[in-house]
């Protein structure tokens, strides 16, 4: 997997000092950034400038100034390259007359598929999402969770090679998110390019080890989440662990490398706080197996980016 910080003849997605303002508001500002095959996870806290940015990259939106590259190919002026690329929005559009089938139906049609392979592919994306049963439903009464299932798999349907997805696992269950989750694992390794945003580390850390971190318009870092978590050892990560045995849970970790700190909080769970998240994920199933630890579960406490983007700023 290539994934972010490639070279520019490599890359799949290219911006070269994009830039898009509002008025007197920047949204962003100067990116430069390459992207090749695989995952990558474009992070940023609301407002950064994420949605800007991924509208541009996908040739919805007209930048400001500097140049976006699909393949190689400006996609507002050869529109025929849209069929290449995927878009699942932030924003919540669906109409809300339309079933299921007939939406879904009608964004492959305009992507002039034939009527019988329109009808499987249909069948196929309603079943992965577990929508079969909805399909003939108007969307205005479907869940948050529900539409966002079906705004994933209009963006999936024709069989892109890029795709954009933004904020792609808001208001969904844990059964679902894990599901999409996997579904974007399976793409990347399949040869896709997958440009997710997130505005959780955790989500993002579930999918890919590969992140661009962007603030107030401007891209801070970009590469492996190890290197950049690597550099920011003053921002220890607060973890929960549930537990049914908290104290001997707490007395094990207490002793344990890039273990800064733990507190028994209650009877069920355990607060760790590590200097290196990733090796403490790492190295935990390995301790719970060899000593008899019970975990049921783990929260990252630290959920947003606010620790990050600070650290990076002050830098």
């Amino acid at each position: 997997m290539m994934g972010a910080g490639v070279s520019n003849d490599a890359a799949r997605i290219s911006a070269d000092r994009v830039g898009k303002w509002f008025g007197e508001v920047i949204a962003v500002n100067n990116c430069t950034l390459n992207v090749g095959t695989g995952v990558v996870g474009l992070l940023g806290a609301n407002g950064a400038g994420k949605s800007t940015l991924f509208k541009m990259l996908a040739g919805m939106v007209e930048p400001s100034h500097g140049t976006v590259r699909v393949f190689g190919r400006k996609l507002r002026q050869d529109v025929g390259w849209y069929r290449r690329v995927g878009f699942c929005p932030e924003s919540d559009a669906l109409p809300s007359w339309m079933t299921g089938r007939e939406f879904l139906s009608l964004m492959l049609r305009l992507m002039e598929f034939e009527k019988s392979e329109v009808d499987r592919r249909v069948d196929y994306w309603l079943d992965r999402f577990e929508l079969t049963d909805a399909a003939g439903r108007r969307m205005g009464g479907y869940s948050k969770g529900m539409r966002q299932k079906m705004k994933l798999a209009q963006a999936l349907a024709h069989d892109p090679d890029v795709i954009f997805l933004d904020e792609p696992l808001n208001g969904m269950d844990p059964v679902s998110r894990k599901q999409s989750i996997d579904l974007v694992e399976e793409l990347g390794a399949a040869g896709r390019t997958v440009l997710v945003s997130s505005h959780i580390l955790a989500e993002v850390e579930s999918m890919t080890s590969q992140i661009i971190l962007i603030d107030r318009g401007k891209v801070l870092a970009e590469g492996g989440i190890t290197e950049i978590r690597d550099k920011m050892p003053e921002h220890p990560t607060t973890v929960a662990l549930v537990s049914e045995k908290v104290r001997h849970l707490a007395a094990f970790l207490a002793g344990q490398d890039h273990v800064l700190g733990v507190e028994v909080e209650s009877d069920e769970r355990v607060v760790v706080r590590t200097d290196h998240a990733l090796a403490f994920y790492r190295a935990l199933p390995g301790w719970v197996l060899e000593n008899d630890l019970s975990v049921d579960e783990i929260l990252t406490l630290d959920d947003s980016l606010e620790a990050v983007f600070q650290y990076l700023t002050e830098r």
